[in-house]
């Protein structure tokens, strides 16, 4: 049966940049959460300290808690191989970061949608410099998950693999027991397109999931659709919400999920309106799993 984690969504501004919360707090706030798990993310302010690293596996595990994965950013798809070797030194920390806290999947991604690249270029930067990772993660019992994102805060251009059909070619030039994706069904209608369609595509390699919701504010999915890549829509007429009151099928995800003999760790990416929110996606979830998973 799936294991449930969950993901400070709410507090990522306090927990990376203003630093007006501490990882301890934290970790004391999710300890009220009935989930198994914490889905760590390595730019918390307090992870640049090695030594932090230990401490906070051990603060983890004594709320009965584990971290099964982490939540990085590597952009693989600069043109210039000094560049990437940069890119891939930094991986390889975040692997060395995952085992560490004791976790077992450690996210990867393409990199940016630089407009010089073509579609071929941009999937050989990146299945490339993701295979340069697999055997320093493999030897640390890590599998390195390739998520469809949207784009990272600090990057200039959206995801260069956002859209399904470049995604999915990406997967299949990754080819590696330890390398599977992490399936974000929300992220799918940022890109105009339909989670359930990318999910029977590459269910057979979902290995992990980030659970959320979004509803639409304004407009409808169409006006999205319309939208370049769906990226505008990013920030006008998608919200994060409640998991189970939004757009996400979540009986035919799972539906899918356990045809392929799913029974990873689903990381919530919600709660952006604090704990209680959050404390209802976990219920809604654990329902929804023991159906399916019965």
């Amino acid at each position: 049966m799936p294991k449930l984690a969950a993901f400070p969504k709410a507090f990522m501004v306090a927990l990376c940049k203003e630093g007006t919360m501490t990882v301890s707090d934290w970790i004391k706030l999710a300890s009220t959460l009935d989930v198994q798990g914490l889905e760590w993310y390595a730019g918390f302010l307090e992870m640049a300290d090695e030594k932090n690293w230990s401490r906070f596996r051990h603060e983890v595990e004594d709320t009965g808690k584990v971290i099964p994965m982490m939540c990085c950013s590597p952009d693989f798809t600069h043109p210039d191989a000094a560049f990437r070797e940069k890119e891939i030194a930094k991986q390889k920390r975040w692997i060395d970061m995952t085992h560490t806290l004791g976790g077992s999947y450690c996210r990867v991604l393409s990199g940016q949608r630089r407009p010089e690249l073509t579609l071929d270029e941009g999937v050989k930067l990146a299945a490339d410099s993701i295979q340069a990772c697999l055997p320093y993660a493999q030897e640390r019992g890590i599998t390195l998950i390739l998520e469809n994102h949207y784009k990272d805060d600090f990057w200039e251009y959206p995801e260069f693999a956002q859209k399904m059909d470049v995604f999915c070619k990406l997967v299949d030039a990754v080819n590696h027991p330890n390398f599977g994706v992490n399936y974000d069904p929300s992220n799918t209608y940022l890109a105009g397109e339909d989670p359930l369609e990318l999910l029977k595509r590459v269910s057979h390699r979902v290995v992990t999931m980030h659970a959320s919701d979004r509803y639409l504010a304004e407009g409808t999915l169409e006006d999205l659709r319309k939208e370049e890549g769906g990226a505008q829509g990013y920030a006008k007429r998608l919200r994060h919400g409640e998991i189970g009151k939004g757009l996400n099928d979540y009986d035919a995800i799972f539906t899918e999920l356990k045809s392929q003999g799913f029974n990873g760790w689903i990381s919530i990416e919600d709660g952006v309106d604090g704990m209680e929110q959050l404390a209802r996606s976990v219920e809604f979830l654990k329902r929804k799993i023991a159906q399916h998973w019965a």
